[in-house]
């Protein structure tokens, strides 16, 4: 179940150069999974623009966004106190299994803030997760030290080489070690390389255009092996046997 409410500003934090962290104030009640998101009506835009959950508490939201286009410019710059029209509880989330005991989260850029709160829900139901994020460039990394606070060892891939395992999350999973089960988010590419790379079950979150988040406008569907699933409801969470590339 969804809700539009209104929201406040807690926070806008820059983590890097692109990359913000905004806190915002407001009824969380409707929020009832990691990997679900929210949907932001930005004055003058026609369409809201779907940001995942990086964490959430009775009383706040935390979104991590990247600074791509209009939208997200003008979210950069909102300050305290501004307020937000949002949805809230979009989208299926994670499922966590208790059989699951060495669980792998792999994250790359913006598909790395859901991932977070999955981890603290992970660690709360009996098990820590290996971490693996990836990045473009040393500059662009962010929730490193976050993870490694939660108690979680984590591997960073950087294309580049200018930290952590030159190459991609793909690599990074060469020398991760034993896990048995996976959970991804990020960039098509890193999604499908993961696919490929690994004969273990897993969730992937997918990223697409959205016209209204809830299922309405069929905009976001795609294709499974168990027929069409629109990717804000049905989604953005899929689980790997029934992805279809």
């Amino acid at each position: 179940m969804y809700k539009m409410n209104i929201y406040s500003v807690a926070s806008n934090e820059k983590l890097t150069e692109t990359t913000y962290k905004m806190v915002l104030e407001g009824d969380t009640q409707y929020i009832t999974a990691t990997g679900q998101f929210v949907n932001i009506l930005i004055d003058g835009l026609f369409l809201r623009r779907p940001i995942s959950v990086c964490d959430y508490d009775d009383k706040t939201i935390t979104i991590i966004y990247k600074v791509v286009g209009k939208g997200t410019n003008l979210l950069s710059k909102a300050e305290k106190g501004d307020e937000f029209d949002i949805l809230t509880g979009l989208g299926n989330g994670y499922t966590i299994y208790d059989n699951v005991k060495a669980p792998l989260l792999v994250g790359g850029g913006v598909g790395v803030p859901p991932l977070y709160g999955l981890a603290k829900e992970l660690i709360k139901n009996g098990v820590t997760p290996k971490v693996i994020l990836g990045f473009n460039t040393k500059a662009e990394i962010f929730y490193e030290e976050e993870f490694k606070l939660l108690g979680c060892e984590v591997l960073i891939a950087t294309a580049d080489g200018s930290a952590g395992i030159k190459g991609f999350v793909t690599d990074a999973l060469l020398v991760a070690g034993d896990f048995d089960y996976f959970y991804s988010c990020g960039p098509l590419p890193m999604l499908k390389a993961l696919y490929n790379a690994t004969d273990k079950d897993g969730e992937m979150s997918f990223e697409e255009r959205m016209g209204c988040g809830f299922g309405a406008c069929m905009g976001c569907s795609c294709e499974t092996k168990y027929g069409a699933k629109r990717i804000c409801k049905d989604g953005p969470v899929l689980k790997k046997e029934e992805i279809i590339w």
